[in-house]
């Protein structure tokens, strides 16, 4: 599956913005999606995920309560709808699939554990 994440821009503090991930491909029902987020000079950071079946979803928990992810079968699509944003979620964000057909119980935050990677849309949250 190839990924394609759109939606970045710059914000300021406190407002909203909605990333898109378009996925091509024949087996996006069966891939556990993610977003990960990577600042400048730091390690990719686990932000959202969501099972297969859309039934499960995971949050860091310094995203918890003002991010949303959410996948669209007939669009490919997932997305992540971020409100109350603040400096510190400025990053380059990338959209991520784990491997189709893995049964998961929980929504893995390893970066290592997905598969499939877009190429990052950065978003920037002035102060």
């Amino acid at each position: 599956v190839q990924l394609q994440a759109s939606g970045g821009g710059l914000v300021q503090a406190g407002d909203s913005l909605t990333l898109s991930c378009t996925a091509s491909g024949r087996t996006f029902s069966g891939h556990v999606m993610g977003w990960f987020r990577q600042a400048p000079g730091k390690e990719h950071e686990f932000v959202s995920g969501v099972s297969r079946g859309g039934e499960t979803t995971r949050y860091a928990d310094s995203v918890k309560g003002r991010f949303t992810i959410s996948r669209d079968y007939a669009k490919k699509s997932v997305y992540l709808q971020m409100n109350s944003l603040k400096p510190e979620d400025s990053a380059v964000y990338y959209c991520a699939a784990r491997d189709n057909g893995v049964r998961d119980t929980v929504i893995v935050t390893r970066r290592d554990d997905y598969v499939y990677w877009g190429q990052g849309t950065q978003v920037t949250v002035s102060s």
